[in-house]
């Protein structure tokens, strides 16, 4: 039997490896979109970080990226089908692709919009119709797939399946939605279903699940058009539920305050939601329907006790978690994504292409530099935006727009 120092020794060790150099899912390995990265540049020169390679065969679609062993993956339409792509995060060469699905087409723009998890040597990738599969990170053979509509009973909303699948132990969680149950957990080796969420049977949203501990155990959050809630992720029981007021449609991914706090936003003027869990998993609202933060996509950030991202409407945002109250806001700068590295917050607007480093502070956008994505993809549809979240690991920032991928050298 391992001793506790040899475990925490090697826990320890697995740990700063993963921080080091690996970005392997959907806002990073916590999904909370703070780098692991420091000694980052602090200010940029007039003409912004250098670029270290571009990327210009990713196809359409609005699916992030994911960097895990020295690849990034993401996922693009290409000649009518939906793929999962690998590239050498380090030259953006291409090195494998999979196929992920038939076309999603939509008037926002076709193709995926969901970011790649990588488990060990698996990667799972969903596509725009729901079509989730499992390929080999060496080479991108496919393992097994399943359909969130056909095999899952799930339903296609109507900007597609966005979620980014989240592994916890042995299963692969999803959301399918539906009269099956909202969330559904499938062995990770197999595909095959483990347990859905029986009790809770909303349609699906564009949120993904996030993984917390409370009172010493595992939770998985999620967010739906009218309910924020947690589940054992052994079970899939409902341990608790909360109502939520969206509209339309319900897209950024919850944030985990730490000490029970939940929060959530969602655009379509809802606003934002605090609950405090109790140490039964009874639910407390601190703050609800609150107008400070109308998060529409883009996402927020927790750093220090404070959410910072783009209001719609208002302008981008800097919030006491605690109360909800506006510390600050910006609106000199149009409305994007946004994601935490060293001290600093990097906004992409999504309609130009200007690319901003700014302070997270509270006293205030405390803008440190700026740069336009060049070239900008002219397939674009022209109701969509640059919408893939800007990503930071190994001192490399990667952008996305359209069938464009690039990476720039933010080192210090």
């Amino acid at each position: 039997m391992n001793s506790p120092l040899a475990v925490w020794i090697a826990g320890f060790t697995l740990t700063a490896a993963l921080h080091a150099a690996d970005w392997p899912q959907w806002r990073g390995p916590s999904r909370n979109d703070h780098s692991p990265d420091k000694g980052l540049l602090k200010s940029w020169p007039e003409s912004g970080p250098k670029s270290v390679w571009t990327f210009k065969n990713a196809g359409l679609g609005y699916s992030g990226y994911s960097v895990a062993g020295g690849k990034l993956f993401t996922m693009g339409l290409r000649d009518g089908k939906e793929q999962l792509i690998a590239l050498d995060a380090s030259t953006g060469t291409e090195l494998w692709a999979a196929d992920a699905g038939e076309k999603y087409p939509n008037g926002w723009g076709d193709g995926p919009r969901s970011t790649p998890t990588v488990d060990g040597d698996r990667v799972y990738a969903m596509g725009g119709q729901g079509m989730l599969i499992c390929a080999k990170v060496a080479d991108g053979k496919v393992l097994w797939q399943k359909s969130l509509q056909t095999d899952l009973g799930g339903k296609l909303q109507g900007w597609g399946y966005t979620e980014s699948v989240l592994i916890v132990g042995d299963k692969v969680l999803c959301t399918p939605g539906g009269a099956k149950g909202t969330l559904a957990a499938l062995n990770k080796l197999t595909g095959d279903v483990v347990w859905r969420t029986a009790d809770i049977t909303d349609e699906a949203q564009y949120s993904s699940p996030i993984l917390i501990q409370h009172g010493g155990k595992p939770q998985v959050v999620q967010l739906v058009g009218q309910k924020v809630f947690g589940v054992d992720p052994a079970t899939g029981k409902t341990l608790w539920s909360a109502r939520f007021p969206g509209r339309v449609a319900v897209i950024p991914t919850p944030i985990d305050g730490g000490e029970g706090r939940i929060y959530v936003t969602a655009g379509y003027g809802v606003g934002c939601q605090m609950i405090q869990l109790g140490a039964d998993n009874s639910v407390t609202t601190v703050y609800e329907n609150n107008k400070v933060m109308k998060n529409h996509h883009g996402g927020v950030v927790l750093v220090d006790g404070h959410i910072y991202g783009h209001s719609d409407g208002y302008g981008w945002v800097c919030q006491d978690l605690k109360t909800g109250n506006e510390v600050w806001v910006h609106k000199g700068f149009g409305k994007g994504a946004i994601h935490y590295a060293d001290g600093m917050l990097y906004c992409v607007n999504e309609k130009s292409g200007e690319v901003a480093l700014v302070e997270a502070s509270t006293s205030g956008w405390n803008q440190k530099g700026s740069f336009k994505l060049s070239p900008l993809s002219q397939q674009r549809n022209p109701q969509g935006g640059i919408w893939p979240h800007p990503v930071v690991v190994n001192g490399h920032l990667y952008l996305r727009d359209q069938e464009f991928v690039y990476c720039f050298n933010v080192k210090g």
